[in-house]
Order: C-alpha cells, then structure tokens, then sequence
C-alpha cells in the first residue's frame, strides 16, 4: 500500500538573502510622511526618537504601569 499525503515545499530563497534596514530608518523620506501607523512628532532616521516612541509605546501596555 501506498501512502499519498500532502507534504511540504521546499522553502527555499531563490533570490539570496535580503538585509533589513535598520528600524528607526522608517518608510518615508521626511518628518511624518510614514504609513498610516507611524507615530505623530516622530522623525525619520532619528534612532532616539525611535528609541522614545518604543519606550511610550511598551508603557502604554504595561499592565502594572497603567494601573498604578
């Protein structure tokens, strides 16, 4: 008896590796010029706006924090 089941595709990167850019580089090319996500006030290519907005961000949804 033969089994038939479905199996997975090799998952393979034809097109090599591609780098990231770093995070705080952003989508635009100027203050706010972002997606519909990025924060207001934020500035591209300013890593400690973008360490700022993080920080904002993760107290936001610190359970402890907002109820103390």
């Amino acid at each position: 008896m033969l089994l038939a089941a479905c199996t997975e595709k090799p998952q393979t990167n034809a097109e090599g590796v591609k780098h990231d850019a770093v995070p705080w580089s952003g989508t635009g090319t100027q203050a706010n010029t972002g997606t519909a996500f990025t924060a207001p006030g934020w500035k591209v290519g300013d890593k400690t706006a973008w360490e700022q907005q993080i920080k904002a961000r993760s107290n936001g949804q610190n359970e402890y924090i907002r109820e103390n």
